[in-house]
């Protein structure tokens, strides 16, 4: 593929300046936004509609769990924000690509096999993210998580863990990488076509095995044993033609006190999945509740929708990154003397940050419409008590906040507060 192949960008555009620029006007944003919800989470308030069914003491673990959360995320932000101001500014990401080089050479390869050299370039850059990341994963884990109850991880477990996802990560992602890399130098012009159909089917696909072959590989599935919850199960299937073929329970107290249920499959082929500590906070009922509000996401083909969303943002940006592939100042403006694609790709996210953090806000936009949509079809089914009776237990169980900032929750949250939900499936009774 060559420079004439697309269309050519003016010279002369400080890249790097503006993505330093746009990088630190996106963190300052968050940071400010973060600063909002640590004053919320100060603030003892509890919401009248909550207050005859949270009492204070529950509302100040809440509290105290959302602030240890924030001045952890005060930190993490702060050091990654500078991380990757470092690798820009002090062109630390050619320094890579260099060592890259310099493995396959020393492994009797040379630079000509250049996806070779993108594969080494990422494992590298895997490993040192990996390193920097380490002790702010084990201080989430270990300290945060276990001082609020949450943590159920044992150290053994958690090397295992990372181990078992570093594994998955080279196994799945060489060849993604290669086959990626492979499509763009033999499509020529139209390649953004042929990679967004390449990336259609990969997702397909994960949406296929990752709940049967790799979430397996980290948890056990156990059927669910036949008994009165299992029959209300089917029944509420039943009722609105769900085509539920098996249902398990998950064991998420192996790691954490968190509870959570979702359904997978395709076409005619669902299963349905509870997390047992799902099962130990709420009743057979309340969890139904909760059942009908997931059924609602498929009654109205949220997941769908979504899909089509990703993949229609997936080809823009496919599109958007083949006008930039072979511009030449973008690769020099970050220290580049080659124009590698794969860089070129990694340099394209930096240039179309503020756009992603506009599309990921709009995204949570349409995440919150669609669980206002769910709990309303749950009510529909004559859920409604028991649908609010499990949100405020699985709330209360998970020390959710029960007053965030307004901005803060908007920006960020892909769920509406718990107040809004109560309130407007209130509305509806």
């Amino acid at each position: 593929m060559t420079a004439s192949d697309v269309p050519v960008l003016a010279d002369g555009t400080p890249y790097k300046e503006y993505v330093l620029a746009f990088s630190w006007a996106v963190y300052l944003w968050a940071t400010y936004l973060n600063y909002r919800q640590h004053v919320a989470l100060r603030n003892p308030y509890i919401p009248p509609s909550m207050s005859k069914v949270i009492d204070q003491k529950e509302s100040d673990k809440a509290r105290a769990y959302g602030l240890d959360k924030s001045r952890f995320s005060f930190f993490t932000d702060a050091f990654e924000q500078l991380q990757n101001t470092a690798f820009i500014h002090w062109d630390i990401l050619p320094l890579f690509w260099n060592w890259a080089g310099q493995v396959i050479i020393r492994a009797g390869y040379g630079l000509e096999y250049e996806i070779t050299q993108s594969i080494v370039f990422v494992a590298l850059m895997s490993i040192s993210g990996m390193i920097f990341n380490l002790p702010f994963s084990i201080y989430r884990t270990f300290v945060i998580e276990q001082r609020h109850g949450f943590n159920k991880t044992t150290p053994k477990l958690f090397v295992m863990d990372m181990i078992k996802e570093t594994t998955l990560s080279a196994v799945i992602g060489i060849p993604l990488i290669a086959a990626f890399l492979k499509i763009i130098d033999w499509a020529g012009q139209d390649f953004y076509f042929y990679v967004w159909v390449f990336m259609l089917v990969v997702q397909l696909v994960m949406i296929l095995i990752f709940p049967t072959l790799i979430q397996p590989l980290f948890n056990t599935f156990t059927p669910l044993p036949e008994g009165s919850l299992r029959d209300k199960i089917n029944a509420l299937a039943t009722r609105i033609n769900f085509p539920l073929k098996k249902l398990f329970v998950i064991d998420g107290s192996k790691r954490s006190a968190h509870s959570n249920a979702y359904f997978y499959g395709f076409f005619g082929n669902k299963r349905i999945v509870l997390y047992d500590t799902l099962l130990e906070q709420s009743t057979e009922d309340e969890v139904c509740g909760v059942l009908a509000h997931e059924l609602g996401h498929w009654q109205y083909n949220h997941v769908l929708h979504s899909l089509v969303i990703v993949q229609l943002h997936l080809f823009s940006l496919f599109y958007l990154f083949s006008v930039f592939v072979n511009h030449v100042p973008l690769y020099r403006s970050f220290g580049f003397m080659t124009q590698p694609p794969l860089i070129g790709f990694t340099l394209f996210q930096y240039v179309i940050l503020p756009v992603e953090t506009i599309i990921q806000f709009l995204m949570n936009m349409v995440s919150r419409r669609n669980e206002f949509q769910a709990d309303a079809f749950a009510k529909g089914l004559g859920y409604a008590a028991l649908l609010k009776s499990a949100l405020i237990k699985l709330h209360v169980e998970n020390k959710g906040t029960l007053n965030p900032d307004k901005w803060y929750s908007a920006w960020h949250y892909s769920h509406p507060p718990l107040v809004e939900r109560l309130e407007a499936i209130g509305k509806t009774e």
